[in-house]
């Protein structure tokens, strides 16, 4: 039974399976490495009364979600097993997807409930100018994508970075948009309908852009650390 008959029908998956679905994504992946993800608690296939393992869907996306939180974002099993648990993660995820679209609203701790962080981190960090709330006091409201920064630095801080110490991540992040609002800043502003519009294109195209080459030049400074 081949991979595509088996996400028609809804059969459960070989681990062999699972292990080919998945290697044009995730190259380093094995059966071993599949199986001592069982070991450690992150997945658990059902079992054949022989023995064998069945994954289903659920299991499939489950282990393609451990494996880009090792490969993107670093976090040790321990840590994703926590993320995996953690009710908070749809929003997250849905956040990621989000783009330049209107964000909803939300309280102080509202945001921290998302995010799965204490108030007294969450005002660390607007302190360092890693959350930007609108409004004051009461009236204060901070954007979803606060979240998912709450969320990251909470991370962080689990390897011993402290909010004073990303305020170079925020330093970096507002330079690379200032170069970008210098080119499409004079569009967004204009009276023309079209012109706004086409400015609002260039915007998320240039946004890509940028983000690509952070993440190369970043990529390629890392490569360097682990040479040494």
């Amino acid at each position: 039974m081949t991979t595509t008959e088996t996400q028609k029908t809804g059969r459960p998956l070989t681990i062999g399976t699972v292990c080919s679905r998945l290697q044009s994504e995730f190259p380093e992946i094995s059966i071993s490495k599949i199986r001592y993800l069982e070991d450690q608690g992150l997945l658990k296939p059902r079992r054949t009364r022989g023995g064998y393992r069945l994954f289903d869907e659920e299991d499939v996306e489950r282990l393609r979600t451990i494996l880009r939180l090792q490969r993107d974002e670093f976090l040790p099993l321990r840590v994703i097993q926590q993320e995996l648990a953690s009710p908070t993660r749809k929003h997250r995820s849905r956040r990621r997807q989000m783009g330049l679209s209107e964000e909803e609203q939300l309280t102080l701790a509202d945001l921290c409930k998302r995010a799965g962080v204490g108030e007294e981190l969450a005002r660390e960090l607007e302190e360092f100018g890693l959350l930007d709330p609108s409004g004051s006091g009461r009236d204060k409201r901070y954007g979803e994508s606060d979240v998912e920064i709450a969320s990251a630095c909470a991370n962080l801080a689990r390897y011993g970075i402290a909010p004073r110490n990303l305020r170079r991540f925020r330093t970096s992040a507002g330079q690379e948009a200032s170069v970008i609002e210098q080119l499409v800043g004079p569009s967004l502003r204009s009276r023309n309908a079209e012109r706004r519009k086409a400015g609002m294109e260039d915007l998320q195209a240039l946004a890509s852009l940028a983000q690509e080459l952070s993440q190369l030049l970043f990529w390629r400074d890392l490569r360097r650390v682990a040479r040494r």
